[in-house]
């Protein structure tokens, strides 16, 4: 009797020992993507900080002008003297600046309309743009 309950379980020790490396390396593949998506997670957040500083530059230097709205209008519109000094700095600190540049509006109740693209450098091309857009009102 003893013999046959032998045989009946012959193999089951492997079986085990099949399933649990089974499910220890699904877990460490597990452990591997939350690493590569913190990883991703950080860069993104590191171009949206520095989108972040390069807009509130911008505004820093309109609310100290004379903030005429003709004034901002002239050289902060897209394309005044002003703005081409800073979309050449925006297009040199974020990846891929050149191929969107940024967009600066300024209407004429003084409302400042802001937006700054990025493609970080391991991105499909197929994927999206990041962008950040702030507003702000110069009076």
């Amino acid at each position: 009797m003893r013999i046959a309950r032998r045989r009946r379980q012959a193999g089951f020790t492997l079986i085990e020992a099949l399933v649990s490396i089974l499910i220890f390396s699904i877990g460490v593949l597990a452990l591997i993507a939350l690493q590569v998506i913190s990883v991703r997670q950080s860069s993104n957040a590191k171009y949206r900080s520095e989108a972040a500083l390069l807009v509130n530059q911008l505004i820093g230097e309109m609310w100290v002008t004379d903030r005429v709205t003709t004034t901002l209008q002239t050289n902060y519109n897209t394309g005044g003297a002003q703005y081409n000094a800073w979309a050449a700095t925006v297009q040199a600190q974020l990846p891929s600046g050149a191929a969107s540049a940024p967009s600066v509006v300024v209407a004429a109740d003084g409302q400042v309309t802001i937006n700054v693209f990025w493609k970080a450098p391991n991105e499909q091309p197929s994927e999206p743009q990041h962008n950040y857009t702030a507003i702000a009102r110069i009076r």
